[in-house]
């Protein structure tokens, strides 16, 4: 599959990895990393003045229109560069799931500042033994007049130590692993009674253990209604994902390839040897399957496919073991070296490790898909 890109798309490319490549070297990003906050503020309002963080909104929330292929443009850009900015989160995940259930007023009142790049927002949805199921919920939330006060506990949530706002799903009726009775809710992450305990990721990013006592949410959606709200974001989250997930096999191709090209061993280079260029020759296989995959999720989000969860599950297990089959053989050809803070290799490896366990694991999305099949 080749998709055949409008000039404004094409445009769209362009822009980003002008951008990147001007703004974004690898040693920036490591500085980034490594600062106190862990992220970079002034490159996220860059990608705000670019538009970036409008693109995949509608024209009616105030957005360019640009919907999940222009997301898959993006991402597929950021994940060549290592972009540890919370773009999935912030924009793809909270982002969709305001545009898509809130309502007139929240999106009024939010979606103008995520686009200016003026708020940060992230999901807390995963729960202690919750194993990627998005209807596992202790989270309580219990109605007070027209306040909602929330009390429980969200694990590993990524972005949280930078967001201005969580999105977290909380039951309000029903038992831990009902499918109905759990609902989102919008909480001020610097309320009162929301406590973090914040960590770095294995590929540089930061997370937050997040507890909530007696804290007060606003309601998105209909009650009761999160799980097909979320298992719609998990769909274009996976969508985001597999972009930038691509992106990230491709330059680890590349890498390799040009490692081949110079690295000498026994008085010729690497590349020579047969058996490595079959390797390679499998790691650039490897890639235009997910490339092809990846464009087949992107115009089924576009369209609004039915099938779309079995087709993102598909997408994300084959994508997933694409990409740690490609990072394997992309630091065992560079040697020790690939796992050295000082090339990127090793920070492709750890990211796309990362990749393959939001919103599901490669083995969690081969069994989803097999059920979801059976069931058609």
């Amino acid at each position: 599959m080749d998709i055949q890109f409008t000039e404004e798309q094409e445009l769209l490319r362009s822009s980003v990895q002008r951008l990147l490549r001007d703004q974004y070297e690898f040693d920036a990003r490591r500085k980034a990393v490594a600062s106190e906050e862990g992220f970079s503020r002034r490159q996220w309002a860059a990608f705000a003045e670019l538009g970036l963080l409008a693109a995949p909104f509608g024209e009616d929330a105030g957005g360019l229109g640009g919907g999940p292929l222009s997301a898959m443009i993006i991402m597929q850009e950021f994940g060549r560069h290592l972009v540890v900015e919370p773009f999935v989160e912030t924009i793809v995940v909270a982002g969709g799931l305001l545009e898509q259930f809130g309502s007139g007023e929240q999106k009024q009142a939010f979606i103008p500042d995520i686009i200016a790049g003026n708020k940060i927002w992230t999901l807390a949805w995963t729960e202690q033994g919750s194993r990627f199921d998005l209807a596992t919920a202790t989270t309580t939330a219990r109605r007070e007049g027209e306040d909602y006060i929330l009390t429980g506990a969200k694990t590993a949530v990524v972005a949280a130590p930078w967001a201005d706002y969580l999105i977290v799903s909380a039951r309000t009726s029903g038992h831990r692993h009902d499918r109905g009775g759990v609902s989102l809710f919008v909480v001020d992450r610097h309320a009162a009674n929301v406590d973090l305990q914040s960590f770095k990721t294995i590929d540089g990013r930061r997370a937050a253990e997040v507890t909530l006592r007696g804290v007060k949410g606003q309601l998105l959606g209909r009650e009761g209604a999160g799980v097909p709200a979320l298992e719609a974001c998990r769909d274009r989250a996976i969508g985001a994902l597999c972009a930038e997930m691509v992106g990230a096999i491709g330059e680890l191709n590349s890498a390799t390839l040009e490692y081949s090209k110079t690295r000498k061993q026994f008085g010729v280079t690497i590349g020579s040897f047969q058996v490595l260029q079959h390797r390679m020759v499998d790691m650039f296989i490897a890639h235009q399957e997910a490339l092809s995959l990846m464009q087949h999720l992107s115009l089924s989000l576009d369209a609004g496919e039915a099938g779309l969860s079995r087709l993102a599950s598909g997408a994300k297990s084959r994508i997933g073991y694409a990409g740690k089959f490609v990072a394997d053989q992309a630091v065992q050809l560079h040697g020790g070296m690939g796992m050295t803070d000082e090339l990127n290799v090793g920070h492709y490896f750890k990211r796309i490790s990362s990749i393959n366990i939001q919103f599901g694991d490669p083995a969690y999305h081969v069994l989803r898909y097999a059920q979801l099949d059976a069931a058609a």
